[in-house]
């Protein structure tokens, strides 16, 4: 198991505790982790008593359909945008009585990137009811598939526990 493994193993325990201590159910929208970040909180044992459930919407029609994400706004913006990503969090919160949602859309490469849109950019926001959606920007370059969703998972589960305390 590599150490990212071991870190994300760990920040997820962290999420869940934290979310079990104050009755928080949490629910993940992802697009290029394609289900990582839900695969990492459910690794951990009990997570049942705080992971609500998962879309994972890689396409923009899935985007549409099950997250309510507007077509405009995919059509203005491109899937790989702030916009989207807050769309899909805020979206999986309608779609699901979670209170807590992380999303993220990206190219993870190695094709598909632009001058605008590089392999390696990812877009990351968390939304929890009654407060305003975050958001942020990953720019982690060209590393290779596996290595720009390892470190999106990273992050988005930091962001999660941020979210939290």
């Amino acid at each position: 198991m590599s150490e990212s493994m071991d870190t994300n193993e760990g920040i997820a325990s962290q999420v869940i505790t934290l979310c079990r201590a104050q009755n928080i159910r949490i629910a993940t929208a992802e697009s290029c982790t394609g289900g990582l970040i839900s695969a990492a909180l459910t690794a951990i044992p009990g997570s049942s008593d705080v992971v609500d459930c998962g879309f994972v919407t890689y396409s923009n029609l899935a985007k549409i359909a099950m997250l309510g994400v507007s077509e405009t706004v995919l059509t203005r913006h491109g899937a790989v945008s702030e916009e989207v990503a807050r769309a899909m969090a805020e979206g999986a919160l309608k779609r699901s009585p979670a209170s807590l949602a992380v999303a993220v859309t990206g190219i993870a490469g190695p094709g598909g990137g632009s001058a605008l849109k590089p392999v390696g950019l990812v877009h990351v926001a968390v939304a929890r009811r009654d407060r305003p959606t975050t958001h942020e920007r990953l720019d982690f370059g060209d590393l290779g598939r596996s290595v720009v969703r390892e470190r999106t998972v990273s992050r988005a589960l930091e962001l999660l526990r941020n979210a939290i305390v």
